[in-house]
């Protein structure tokens, strides 16, 4: 009995695997919160990373210009001050109109630093690709190259944009000024509850372990995972691991020039 023909096959209608649609910067930013591996595996596609930077210099303005209103430079100098008891005994021994002037320069340094944040901030994200970069490149065998890299490590900041919009919401809602620092806004950390006269040491270390922080190392891990042949748990034991060293370091420091 012969056997029925088989149709002829129609290269016109045969199946096409369906690609993934490139995202724009604005479904990256969105995804980044909801999807971050779309977004990292689109910087395999291009490396742009203007408008997630754009948006922290937006926040980071937005709340200096909150605390300044609300709290004000002289009072975050001051506050600062607290948490370095050597350098607030020597100023305190000084004459009044000698201390006077030495906080008008701390007053004018704080004001200075926190409107130009975003410079250093692009700078630390220089450097925070490089050695990462440099790290997977080595050690991971990774192929991604530094622009990539980079877009990664702005990408994963952005939960930094949650943490400086809480900021403002605690500060418009009126929240206590006594203790107020940019570097620790809210309660998101450990260190918050902390009295860093205590303990120079622990209050950094609880304020390295910040949410928003782990948040961060955690995309910037996964990031690496999407655009390179790196394992996911190698990728989190690098990002991780330099974290871990950078906080130790900082404690040491902070007990020691305390």
């Amino acid at each position: 009995m012969a056997t029925a023909p088989l149709p002829p096959s129609n290269p016109e209608i045969s199946p096409v695997a369906p690609q993934t649609p490139p995202l724009s910067q604005v479904e990256r930013v969105v995804d980044t919160f909801v999807a971050p591996r779309k977004t990292f595996t689109d910087l395999r596609r291009s490396a742009m990373w203007w408008l997630p930077f754009l948006l922290m210099v937006i926040v980071s303005v937005a709340f200096v210009v909150t605390a300044a209103q609300k709290v004000g430079f002289r009072k975050i100098a001051e506050n600062q001050l607290q948490m370095q008891p050597k350098q607030q005994d020597a100023l305190e021994k000084m004459p009044a109109d000698q201390r006077e002037q030495q906080m008008n320069i701390r007053t004018k340094f704080t004001a200075g630093i926190s409107y130009v944040f975003p410079v250093f901030q692009i700078i630390f994200l220089l450097i925070v690709a490089l050695i990462l970069f440099g790290t997977f490149k080595v050690a991971g065998g990774s192929d991604v190259t530094f622009p990539v890299s980079l877009a990664i490590v702005v990408y994963a900041s952005l939960p930094g944009i949650i943490k400086a919009i809480l900021g403002i919401i605690t500060l418009l809602a009126g929240a206590s000024t006594d203790s107020f620092t940019f570097q620790n806004p809210i309660g998101s950390n450990v260190g918050y509850f902390l009295n860093p006269l205590s303990s120079p040491f622990l209050y950094s270390l609880g304020s390295a372990f910040d949410i928003f922080t782990l948040w961060t190392l955690a995309l910037t891990a996964i990031g690496f995972t999407c655009v390179s042949k790196v394992k996911q748990g190698t990728a989190f034991a690098v990002v991780f691991g330099w974290w871990l060293l950078v906080t130790l370091i900082g404690a040491g420091l902070a007990a020691a020039f305390s």
